[in-house]
């Protein structure tokens, strides 16, 4: 018998995405409850990355990923958000999935390069929804929560503290005010478009040595995912409808980002190939993991009633 790591790993949503009438809940019953994996976003990435966590250098990972001139100095991820305001604070409601354009990335961060110089730090636009920070490589950082740990929080909660935390905290008010009365802004609102009105700080540190990875392959679309993989020398392939296909023992498919009902309208007839014929292992991104044999669909009784 396959052992979990030997399996296909299928990354998801957190379970209780998945409403009762969702196909893929009709399979959990028939399939074998494993221990619980990683929680969330970094709890998942450290269970195929061992070593990853909260601290992960996300920022010089990606970089070297996307434009490899990472090696030299300390870089901290900028990436493009939306905060709100609200009775209680100012809550990050997005983060890095903007939606922009090069155009629109580059006419936003005009403004911010000269904020960002006086700092004696260089603003990178690496792709239009993930923006870099190099910084000298002796600067001190203080601790920078994930996207993950903030979304749908009060900033105030999570902005750095203490008086090694004031020059941050100034530093991403400017930006706030600068982004806001930018004329971008209002156009894209106009469209229906959220406000590209701060920059999310974290990620922070030095380009590590080659994390190593429990998988053969990896295939999804996230950036840290694809970076990790590259680092450690692991096949990465973006997410398509052949990749995901095509996807065998040993591999991940990271569909953890998508909405539960566009894996069920999009992507079931081709999960369920998969699991028709080779042992995959369900982890959800509520730390519930459940691995499915082929002859596993024969447990008809495990659904009784279910």
């Amino acid at each position: 018998m396959p052992t979990p790591e030997q399996s296909l790993q299928l990354w998801l949503p957190a379970l209780a995405h998945f409403e009762p009438a969702h196909p893929l809940r009709e399979w959990l019953p028939r399939a074998d409850r494993l221990p619980d994996g990683g929680v969330g976003y970094l709890g998942g990435l450290g269970d195929h990355f061992p070593g990853v966590g909260a601290d992960v250098p996300a920022a010089a990972i990606t970089r070297e990923f996307l434009a490899g001139d990472a090696a030299d100095g300390t870089w901290l991820s900028a990436d493009p958000a939306w905060v709100q305001p609200d009775m209680n604070g100012v809550r990050l409601l997005a983060c890095g999935q903007m939606q922009l354009g090069m155009d629109e990335a580059q006419a936003l961060a005009e403004p911010l390069r000269p904020v960002f110089d006086e700092a004696g730090m260089r603003l990178e636009i690496s792709t239009p929804d993930h923006w870099h920070l190099r910084l000298p490589g002796d600067t001190p950082l203080p601790g920078f929560a994930a996207p993950e740990q903030a979304l749908g929080e009060d900033l105030a909660q999570h902005l750095p503290q203490g008086s090694e935390g004031r020059r941050w905290r100034v530093l991403l008010n400017d930006v706030q005010v600068l982004l806001h009365q930018h004329p971008l802004n209002a156009r894209r609102q106009a469209r229906g478009q959220a406000p590209v009105n701060s920059l999310w700080l974290w990620g922070g540190g030095r380009l590590p040595d080659a994390l190593p990875g429990k998988v053969l392959g990896v295939v999804g679309d996230d950036l840290l995912l694809r970076a990790l993989a590259a680092r450690a020398g692991i096949a990465q392939q973006s997410r398509t409808a052949d990749a995901v296909a095509a996807g065998g023992a040993g591999w991940l498919i990271d569909l953890q980002d998508l909405p539960a009902h566009e894996i069920a309208s999009r992507w079931w007839s081709t999960l369920l190939s998969l699991l028709d014929r080779q042992s995959v292992v369900l982890h959800f991104a509520s730390g519930e993991r459940w691995r499915h044999q082929p002859w596993h669909r024969w447990r008809f009784w495990r659904g009784a009633g279910r």
